[in-house]
């Protein structure tokens, strides 16, 4: 700890800082209360066994990862309440990382929400609504004090792809109405699980269920992940189009581009993407190729992602083993 103190002060001394930011859908962290939204699963004491000794289990295997990955700055999705995450706070701080800050973005009725932790001074952070109704998550905004220098982060969990790409544009539309309300320069980063591959606009254009909006998608149309000719946003294009937006999983090589499978699918839900604020040699800069899935071998059991486990027979009822079924994601900034 403290070789990784003094070489994070050198650097401050040097005039800056590398700052590493992930997102993470933890599956499901509910806590042992039962306030009326539980999914079936996860209410307290049933035969299903969601009791103390399981949400130790799942908050000691979620700080592991999250301890593992080592971030300055995780954006968390699928966090039940507030108490569940600052029971997770303190047990990432038990296994060795503490995170100071935190903000937690509670939508009504909703089972699973949206939360921040941070290492750095959080000064500022609201809930951006999609629509009136409650149905969708609550967009997170943060603004993060990063020695002198403001970053906005927004935590996404749009909704699911139990319904169809138009209930995923109002979430990108939502969001883009916010983002147009910010001066053209000011860095900001979106993250979060989009439920949207980062190439959504090929994967779902012959499916009946999902393309309800002629082959339109939230995360590359409403977003312009993509050009007008249908082609990938690239770290370059950035320099010439303000409007643009980069997502980070291009700098992989694309048979690593998943963070969740789904049947025989793999599929890049969670997704960190950058504007040319991040990439115009000012302030807040991304690190080329500093992008990268968090996917150590413990996350993954029979070649599967080892997700959190429950019993395949019934009455069903919780395990106390694996993780998430979503992989960690994580990019690199430099701080001037």
């Amino acid at each position: 700890m403290r070789v990784i103190w003094f070489l994070s002060l050198l650097i401050s001394l040097l005039g800056g800082a590398e700052v590493k930011i992930a997102t993470y859908n933890v599956e499901n962290l509910f806590d042992t209360v039962d306030d009326g939204n539980e999914y079936e699963e996860y209410i307290p004491n049933t035969a299903w066994g969601w009791n103390d000794e399981m949400y130790r289990t799942k908050l000691q295997h979620t700080a592991q990862v999250i301890k593992d990955i080592g971030a300055d700055i995780i954006g968390l999705e699928e966090i039940e309440s507030e108490t569940a995450l600052k029971d997770l706070k303190a047990q990432i701080n038990r296994q060795g990382l503490y995170y100071r800050y935190y903000v937690f973005a509670k939508t009504n009725n909703s089972a699973v929400n949206t939360a921040l932790l941070s290492r750095y001074p959080i000064q500022s952070a609201l809930k951006l609504p999609v629509n009136k109704t409650g149905k969708y998550r609550d967009i997170l905004e943060a603004k993060v004090n990063i020695n002198g220098k403001f970053l906005r982060i927004f935590v996404n969990h749009w909704k699911s792809k139990s319904g169809p790409e138009s209930e995923r544009i109002l979430c990108a539309k939502r969001l883009l109405s916010r983002l147009n309300e910010l001066p053209p320069d000011e860095p900001y980063l979106l993250i979060g699980d989009f439920n949207s591959h980062y190439e959504e606009y090929r994967t779902f254009a012959r499916s009946r269920k999902l393309n309800n909006t002629d082959g339109i998608t939230g995360i590359n149309q409403i977003l312009k992940t993509i050009d007008d000719n249908g082609d990938p946003i690239h770290y370059s294009s950035l320099q010439t189009c303000d409007r643009c937006l980069y997502n980070l999983w291009y700098e992989i090589n694309e048979e690593r581009r998943w963070s969740h499978q789904y049947k025989q699918y793999n599929e890049g839900l969670d997704n960190i993407i950058i504007p040319h604020s991040l990439a115009d040699g000012k302030g807040i800069e991304y690190v080329q190729g500093s992008f990268n899935r968090f996917d150590p071998s413990y996350l993954f059991k029979k070649g599967k992602i080892y997700r959190w486990q429950q019993s395949r027979g019934y009455p069903k009822y919780h395990i106390g083993e694996g993780y998430s079924d979503h992989l960690p994601i994580y990019a690199t900034f430099n701080v001037q």
